[in-house]
């Protein structure tokens, strides 16, 4: 839920995200910087993180929206092969450092929305 110190912001359609299918991008600015996050769906549940391998502060996927591994149970580095659990970042292997960084997502009525955060929030154009 949103909070005075946070938005709910309109990411994409429900249908938009499939089990182990391509990722929704979208700009978040992180700590000052501008960064691309991404939004998967698996086992049934919505979950976004950060576009940035924790091994080198690069963005994960080399062909847009694609950080599933072929069985659609991992997300994986493209540039480095350091694999991360869907449902809480956390490192399963490779040579990353730590979990990918979460953004809050929430599902209602059709629709995905991501939650700003005081070091987390929506990118003026």
């Amino acid at each position: 839920m949103a909070t005075p110190d946070t938005q709910r912001i309109v990411l994409c359609a429900s249908a938009a995200l499939v089990d182990g299918g391509l990722a929704v991008a979208f700009e978040v600015c992180h700590r000052g910087q501008n960064l691309r996050a991404f939004a998967v769906r698996f086992e049934g549940r919505v979950h976004a993180y950060l576009n940035r391998c924790t091994h080198v502060a690069m963005e994960m996927d080399l062909r847009e929206g694609h950080f599933f591994d072929d069985s659609g149970c991992l997300l994986i580095c493209a540039s480095h092969g350091a694999v991360f659990a869907p449902d809480t970042g956390e490192c399963l292997g490779g040579p990353a450092r730590g979990p990918l960084v979460k953004v809050f997502l929430s599902e209602e009525a059709g629709t995905v929305y991501w939650h700003t955060a005081p070091d987390l929030h929506t990118v003026a154009f």
